[in-house]
């Protein structure tokens, strides 16, 4: 279908986030028949994150293989204090 031409052109891509590549790599392989373990072997990636972004594509699709709202490290200093750090970066010594 659809959904499954782009999950295998994004498999394929050279222009996109490493991530969503690996992702939708992950889910390519599944549907050739390969397993968990040989997922894992193949891509260089622990088998607990296959079986999660196989989980995550069947529940939600393609919107899925994307990174949550609130995911990864939070920042530890806010957006002023970033601006405030650049803009001293930015000014002649």
């Amino acid at each position: 279908g659809v959904e499954e031409g782009k999950v295998r052109k994004l498999a394929g891509a050279r222009h996109a986030p490493a991530d969503w590549i690996l992702r939708a790599r992950i889910i390519a392989l599944s549907w050739d028949g390969r397993r968990v373990p040989q997922i894992a072997e193949q891509l260089g990636c622990h088998h607990k994150t296959v079986r999660k972004w196989l989980h995550r594509f069947n529940v939600a699709g393609l919107d899925g293989l994307g990174d949550r709202p609130g995911c990864g490290r939070k920042r530890r200093i806010t957006e002023d204090e970033r601006s405030r750090i650049i803009a001293l970066v930015k000014l002649t010594p």
